[in-house]
């Protein structure tokens, strides 16, 4: 059966096909299947990567591996021994170290590896928590666009360009016909650009619908999406500046020549019409 990438109008549209099982709603735990990374699972049900990451003591390397049993959902990590302990310490001296919370780390492939961090206790979680809420406070998308160079908009700090020059031939819509993105009319081989500056952390075609995919993370807050690619220039880990071809405009894991381009805000869809210029 052929599989359809976002917004067509006769196979259905990626957002409703890639999390369809779960009706919108990440499940309690994940298992990591070969090809998996931390990225793309986050992805598939729009959670934030960061948080993800806290739950399950994974290390801002990101790595995962086949087999590994994921928590999607909770809040905080809690070892027992290792939060008592941590307790007891604090209560007779501050503690030494300090977490930090590095967003942009790059993504690995699932591996044969199975690296753990440690456990991160109830003090450190908060501490990085807090810090999470001090960025998403000065990246708000309510800060209103500031148009900055020809054919750019500021917006949540980061600079936004158009990531291809196409007719938008479907807008976002979180209602009935359910699309989490925009899709951009092309023709084969047009350019894709990098709608802003960032890191490469997923190449590939493992997210059912989306084709052959990039997701670059921007500020760890915001990341975009560009589907349906025939031919892609970049590899994950890639440093990418706002502009930079990246691929161009295919047909893959849908029906016609386009861009399906999304932007997502701690892991949530938004709508990539609020951070692009006017036309």
């Amino acid at each position: 059966m052929l599989l359809t990438g976002c917004g067509t109008t006769q196979l259905a549209p990626v957002a409703e096909r890639s999390q369809r099982p779960h009706k919108g709603v990440a499940p309690s735990h994940y298992r990591v299947r070969k090809g998996d990374t931390l990225y793309s699972i986050t992805w598939r049900y729009g959670l934030d990567v960061r948080k993800v990451a806290r739950l399950n003591n994974i290390d801002n390397k990101y790595r995962i591996y086949p087999g590994q049993r994921l928590r999607l959902r909770g809040s905080g990590v809690n070892t027992p021994s290792r939060s008592k302990n941590i307790q007891q310490k604090t209560a007779s001296q501050k503690p030494k170290t300090r977490v930090k919370n590095k967003a942009t780390a790059a993504s690995g492939r699932a591996s044969t590896l199975k690296n753990r961090t440690p456990a991160v206790g109830n003090q450190s979680t908060t501490r990085a928590t807090k810090s999470v809420k001090t960025v998403a406070k000065a990246d708000s998308p309510n800060l209103s666009s500031t148009l900055g160079k020809k054919n750019s908009a500021i917006v949540g700090k980061v600079r936004w360009q158009w990531p291809s020059n196409g007719k938008v031939i479907e807008t976002f819509s979180t209602r009935g016909r359910i699309n989490k993105g925009i899709n951009i009319a092309g023709r084969l081989g047009d350019r894709v650009s990098a709608a802003a500056s960032g890191e490469v952390v997923y190449v590939g075609s493992g997210l059912l619908g989306y084709g052959n995919l990039i997701i670059i993370n921007h500020n760890g807050l915001y990341m975009s999406a560009y589907a349906h690619n025939s031919r892609v220039f970049v590899k994950e880990r890639d440093r990418v500046s706002r502009g930079d071809r990246i691929a161009e405009v295919g047909s893959s894991g849908t029906d016609r020549h386009k861009l399906h381009f999304e932007v997502r805000r701690d892991g949530k869809p938004v709508n990539p019409m609020k951070y692009l210029p006017r036309r």
